[in-house]
């Protein structure tokens, strides 16, 4: 999508929650206004005080350590060749997502396989030519077919190197991929083409966002605009004349922040107004993407990234019965849980669930989905939402029906609305810019 018709899509988007919204004018002013007035400095810095970043010429499996030793999802990603620069748009190149990485090594498992097999990747012919097709590969380049090409080339490698009959390499691609098992770390941290495929040669192709700073003397108002009508998830704060990262702003944390203004008249006021007469959910039910629960989970997973949304509904029987939620932040456990791995190409929905379920609940229960009813208030939605650190709630009908689907962007964007000529005078250079790559 060009960045001209992102923009339509954002502005269509607000003007569609704009024209359900039933807020008093006056409300709405006021708080617009307020939000105006707070300057970005005052939001509560992120846990531990640092923003955690990443080099980009750090490879794959350093990324890994990172995110997972600070328990994080994400992390900016600084580029090498601009060191000195004073330029934040020269100076970092993006976001790296922990989902974005494990996506990347789902696609080229089968080439991790042949390595695996081979015993090593220059031995399974996967040297320098195959290092830059699979660069081809993550930056663009990708699906069945080239990740099949790919297996081909190195398979064929092998077994001119004579190493298939003694490692099996000659097996097919999906049951070697099938079979890495509990080897994965030992691919991905010390295998090529694991161990020398940079952040840098990945975050283009897996970027779901624009990289969007703003700064320490921003307005609250520029941040919420930012997660709800242009739908970044993070919004990085960069200090006031330097390049530096100096705190990060999520979409979660405003909903933290908004569920700890209660009891406060203003939130209590739009808190008990019910979703429906505030026009939620945006989304009706025809555009909620959903899985059934005996589909792959492979598949669930495509169908986020190929959606670019975070996560979808699993639904069971023709009336579409919710039994769970499967969130892209869950692609995790197929690393973090290797009997996953062994067998994710033939792993159900249900089955994946049933693994993850939480040790607080009894075996074998799936942990049930987040819903609520189109007579809960703003307030018990938002309570959900922060309480039980999710990231969108799903309207269900008495017959527990998926009928639509609230997300943290759109209870955000019950908050606010954008003054005229705001885009132009505060976001419009940054935002068409980014939006525009």
């Amino acid at each position: 999508m060009k960045g001209s018709e992102k923009l339509a899509s954002c502005d269509a988007y607000f003007e569609t929650i704009q024209s359900k919204k039933k807020l008093p004018p006056s409300l709405q002013e006021s708080l617009t206004s307020a939000f105006a007035s707070i300057p970005v400095s005052s939001f509560p810095q992120v846990p531990g005080g640092k923003v955690i970043e990443i080099e980009g010429d750090d490879s794959v499996a350093d990324a890994v350590k990172v995110l997972s030793e600070h328990n994080i999802m994400s992390a900016p990603v600084r580029n090498p060749d601009a060191k000195t620069s004073t330029n934040w748009r020269d100076r970092y190149l993006g976001i790296v997502d922990y989902s974005a990485i494990i996506l990347w090594v789902l696609e080229s498992a089968e080439l991790a396989a042949v390595a695996l097999l081979a015993g090593s990747a220059s031995a399974a012919g996967v040297g320098a030519g195959a290092v830059g097709a699979l660069g081809a590969l993550v930056l663009g380049v990708t699906g069945p077919a080239a990740v099949a090409g790919l297996t081909i080339a190195a398979v064929g490698a092998a077994v001119a190197g004579g190493v298939a009959a003694e490692k099996g390499a000659g097996r097919d691609s999906s049951t070697a991929a099938d079979n890495l098992g509990q080897d994965f770390y030992r691919v991905i941290l010390q295998e090529e083409p694991f161990k020398s495929t940079s952040v840098k040669s990945i975050i283009k192709s897996y970027r779901w966002a624009p990289f969007i700073p703003v700064a320490e003397d921003s307005s609250m108002l520029s941040v919420l605009l930012l997660l709800s009508k242009y739908r970044l998830r993070s919004v990085p704060i960069i200090e006031s004349g330097k390049p530096n990262i100096k705190n990060f702003i999520t979409q979660f944390a405003v909903i933290q922040g908004l569920e700890s203004c209660r009891g406060r008249d203003w939130f209590d006021c739009i808190s008990e107004i019910a979703i429906s007469e505030l026009g939620l959910p945006f989304m009706s039910p025809d555009e909620v993407v959903s899985v059934r629960s005996d589909e792959l989970i492979l598949e669930a997973f495509k169908r986020m990234r190929d959606n670019q949304i975070g996560g979808v509904p699993v639904v069971a029987g023709s009336k579409k019965k919710i039994v769970g939620n499967i969130s892209i932040r869950d692609i995790r456990h197929l690393l973090l849980k290797p009997q996953l791995f062994t067998n994710f190409r033939h792993l159900t929905v249900m089955d994946f669930m049933s693994t993850i379920i939480s040790t607080t609940q009894e075996p074998g229960k799936v942990i049930p989905p987040i819903t609520c009813k189109p007579d809960s208030t703003l307030g018990s939605v938002i309570r959900s939402l922060a309480s039980k650190s999710v990231h969108r709630i799903y309207m269900v009908s008495d017959e527990e029906e998926v009928v639509g689907l609230i997300t943290l962007r759109d209870v955000i964007s019950c908050f606010i609305h954008e003054p005229p000529n705001y885009f132009d005078d505060y976001l419009g250079f940054s935002v068409k810019e980014m939006l525009g790559q």
